[in-house]
This record gives C-alpha cells, structure tokens and sequence, in this order.
C-alpha cells in the first residue's frame, strides 16, 4: 500500500485498520455529477472469531456495503467496507467476527459502527 500504519491510523480510526486491511485506494470520476472522488476498499482479514478452530471452517467471501465518509481535499469519500464470512465444513452454519464491542465514543461515524455490529 505504501501508507505507513501512523500516518492511515491519522487518517482512519485504528481500530478499523486492526480488523482490516486497506486493499485499494483510488480517485475515481462520476460521468452523471462530473465530479471526482476517492474510494478506499477495506478488507476483513482472514482472523476467526476468537475461540473457533479454524479448521472446522472455510472463508466463503465477504458481503460489503459502502459508506460516504467525511471528503479529503476537497473530494467525496466512500468507504468500501468487505466483511468476511465464514462457513462450517460439516453444519453449512456461517459465522462472522463480532464487533459488538464498538464503544459508543468510538471514532467510527454511526453508520460505519451499525454496519460492523450488524451481523454479529
């Protein structure tokens, strides 16, 4: 990525780049408004809950929802946010990380926190 951890935990909250990792930035246009904007994809990474043993599942994607977060230079931002689910071999049953623990004065934006505790 290039983007030391110090200088993106300034730019994002740190416990978002604890939980995942940031797979790509770009500065995109949009034909319709004309207007550029940034997009940061995050990524889970691939850590099971803890206690589970992990050789009892298998990763099966992510599901993802993308947030406007607050601009830079002038410029839209939107999150890409990809949660990782994970499947039982034997019982199919899908498992996702707990992020239950998001404190209320977190520096996630409300939509951000809801989005990660939403399948917990």
């Amino acid at each position: 990525m290039g983007l030391e951890k110090e200088t993106l935990s300034l730019i994002f909250p740190k416990e978002l780049l604890f939980h995942f990792e940031i797979v790509l930035v770009q500065e995109l246009g949009h034909v319709e408004f004309k207007e550029d904007f940034i997009e940061v994809i995050f990524e889970e990474k691939n850590i099971l809950p803890f206690g589970i043993d992990a050789s009892q599942y298998e990763s099966k994607g992510f599901y993802v929802k993308q947030i406007q977060d607050f601009p830079l230079r002038g410029k839209a931002v939107f999150l890409r946010i990809k949660r990782r689910v994970w499947r039982h071999k034997i019982t199919k049953k899908t498992i996702t990380n707990d992020f239950t623990f998001l404190a209320e004065g977190s520096k996630f934006t409300k939509e951000l926190a809801d989005f990660l505790k939403e399948r917990s």
